[in-house]
Formats: structure tokens, C-alpha cells, sequence
């Protein structure tokens, strides 16, 4: 479903990542772990759009995504909930997730479905509907940038530090959500410092370090790695 092959992604002199390469297949709930500045975010940005790598190359569904715009890319099927959630100020949590129809609604149909399997999922946010998406609670917030990335129609979601900053009781919450919407067949690659809830309920994982994959394989054999035990887990 996407691959990246060979990445390397700079800022001038700065090389962020140094020739990453990793798939996920079709239905797959894939973790990308590691420490703060391993270049997590950098490798997400990449595959929406907003940077350009120096080299190597990206595919989705079996075509390149050099050159594609990122309004495209999120109509061909990627959508992207960023770390921080970005929630558009003096925006209600409806009119938050409704902009993100835009690329696939500009007929002006419908989107009362895609409204009612959001709110399905996270019922606070249909209880908050009306209230504007800033005066939301952190784990709110999450909510609602997951919401908005699934009003697009996505086929892969990316989630960037969906846990960041949030109690571990709401970002436990975060990701029972995550785990429901991989059990629709979704596909998903997650990008997380806690390491714990990331391959809890991933298929796979990655590990990156200093820009570079350092280790990979199924979730459960990389939770049983004494490298990810010791930096990540803790004995």
C-alpha cells in the first residue's frame, strides 16, 4: 500500500533521514518508534507532501508520489494528523471536521455519514459539536484531529505523537480509538515516543534512531528486543 524506498530527507546541511526505507501493507496498523528528534516527524511530513526528500522515493499503491501536490496526495488517499493537532482556531469541532471534505465534496454533496462515523467513534466530540475545537481538552483535541483525518476518506492514515502530552489514562483512551479504527481495515502507520501504546496495537514496527532505521519486525518480537527493552521500555 505505501513503501518508501531509500529516503533521505535534509534542511540544508542537516540530513534528517539518511536512506529510510519501510512498507505497510494493506490493512496494516504499522509503529514508527523512537526517541525525540530521531526524525519521526520528518519521515510523515515527507509522505504527505510538506517536504521534499533529496532522495530515493515513495509509493502508494504502487506509484510515485515525487511531484504530487499534497491536496493530491490526500485525494489519492492519504490523510495526516499532525503532532500538536493543528485545530483551525474559531472553527467549531464540526466545521473542523467538515473542512477536511473539501477535497472529495466539491460537488456539494453530502458528508452526513462520514459526520455520523466520527461522532460514532468519539461521542464527545458529537456532544461538543458547537463548541469551538480550541476550548477543547487536550485528549479532545487528539480526538478531533483523528476525526478530521478520517473525514477525508483516507486509505492510509498517518498519526504523528497521537499520546503527546496527554495523562496516560486519555492517552490509553486515544488509542483504544486507533485499535477500533484498524479493526475496520484501515491502514495506518503511527508515529510515537511511547513505545509501549504504539506497539500495542501495531502489526509492526520500526525503530529510528538519528535518522536511520535501526531495527524492524512484528510488534511483539520488537516489545521482546532487549535493544527496544532497554532504550525504549525499560527492564
Amino acid at each position: 500500500m505505501l513503501a518508501c524506498s531509500d529516503l533521505t530527507v535534509a534542511y540544508g546541511d542537516i540530513v534528517a533521514l539518511h536512506g529510510v526505507s519501510l512498507t505497510v501493507g494493506a490493512g496494516e496498523t504499522v509503529a514508527l518508534i523512537g526517541a525525540n528528534g530521531a526524525g519521526k516527524t520528518t519521515l510523515l511530513q515527507t509522505i504527505s507532501g510538506l517536504n521534499r526528500p533529496r532522495s530515493g522515493d515513495i509509493l502508494f499503491e504502487g506509484a510515485s508520489l515525487l511531484g504530487v501536490s499534497c491536496e493530491r496526495r490526500v485525494r489519492r488517499g492519504l490523510a495526516h494528523a499532525p503532532e500538536g493537532r493543528r485545530i483551525f482556531p474559531g472553527l467549531t469541532v464540526e466545521e473542523n471536521l467538515v473542512v477536511a471534505t473539501a477535497p472529495w465534496r466539491r460537488t456539494g454533496g453530502s458528508c452526513a455519514a462520514e459526520l455520523a462515523l466520527v461522532f460514532d467513534l468519539f461521542p464527545r466530540l458529537k456532544e461538543r459539536r458547537r463548541q469551538l475545537g480550541w476550548s477543547l481538552s487536550g485528549g479532545e483535541q487528539q480526538m478531533l484531529a483523528i476525526g478530521r483525518a478520517l473525514m477525508a476518506k483516507p486509505k492510509v492514515l498517518l498519526l504523528d505523537e497521537p499520546s503527546l502530552g496527554l495523562a496516560p489514562r486519555l492517552a490509553e483512551e486515544v488509542y483504544e480509538r486507533v485499535t477500533r479504527i484498524g479493526e475496520t481495515g484501515l491502514t495506518i502507520l503511527v508515529v510515537e515516543q511511547n513505545t509501549v501504546l504504539a506497539l500495542a496495537v501495531a502489526d509492526r514496527g520500526y525503530v529510528l534512531e538519528t535518522g536511520r532505521v535501526v531495527l524492524e519486525g512484528p510488534a511483539a518480537d520488537l516489545k521482546r528486543s532487549e535493544r527496544v527493552r532497554e532504550a525504549y521500555l525499560g527492564r
